[in-house]
């Protein structure tokens, strides 16, 4: 199981964004979360697809793209070119989830798919669990940071971790919401590989960045 970690940069200071995100430079199984939310699908705006370009010019580290939007095609096809790592869409925000997967699949090493919290895992398709890459558990509803874990997201993990092992699936699970070292070691038991964090890490100083990324592994 992969031990990935995210620091979700919509909790570091946007003033001071490079210097902010330097003491991540060079640190291994690690990805830089971008929360992109459009004010429509979500009730909050953050950086649209300009600073998005910015931030894959100064950052090494492998991006990670969360699209909270209404209009994730738009997004895929603008940001192709920027060498992002991962893009995920929500399955809430399309018809058909499929067809925009492999669409994406084209100019994206990594595509994931994400589901609020209301939303049940069966209505993740055969086909469409074979297709992503990743699979993107929002245990808080999407909008803000800062919010408290919703404690029925461990049994989704859990089933998503069940399905994978028992039908031979490839994505990873994420998990983005209220992770902290408190529920850190659970989720990863449950079968979560990819750990979302953002308040919990850009809350200190830039010196315990990483000691606190390390306490979620």
């Amino acid at each position: 199981m992969l031990n990935l970690v995210s620091p979700s940069i919509l909790s570091c200071d946007f003033m001071n964004i490079q210097s902010d995100l330097a003491p991540f430079e060079g640190e291994s199984n690690l990805w830089m979360h971008l929360d992109i939310m459009d004010g429509h699908f979500v009730p909050n705006l953050t950086f649209g697809i300009p600073i998005i370009n910015q931030i894959a010019k100064v950052c090494s580290v492998p991006l990670d793209a969360h699209l909270m939007v209404s209009n994730p095609k738009f997004h895929i096809e603008e940001m192709k070119d920027f060498g992002l790592t991962n893009i995920t869409f929500h399955l809430e925000a399309v018809e058909k989830a499929i067809e925009l997967a492999q669409f994406a699949k084209q100019f994206y090493p990594s595509v994931g798919i994400s589901i609020k919290p209301n939303t049940e895992i069966d209505e993740l398709s055969d086909e469409l669990l074979r297709t992503v890459d990743l699979i993107l558990i929002m245990s808080v509803e999407p909008g803000f940071g800062g919010q408290s874990f919703i404690e029925n997201s461990y049994e989704k993990i859990y089933k998503l971790h069940e399905l994978r092992k028992t039908k031979g699936y490839t994505y990873q699970i994420q998990v983005d919401g209220g992770v902290s070292d408190t529920n850190a070691k659970k989720l990863r038991e449950h079968g979560a590989d990819n750990l979302v964090a953002g308040s919990y890490i850009f809350k200190k100083d830039k010196a315990e960045y990483l000691n606190l990324v390390k306490s979620l592994r």
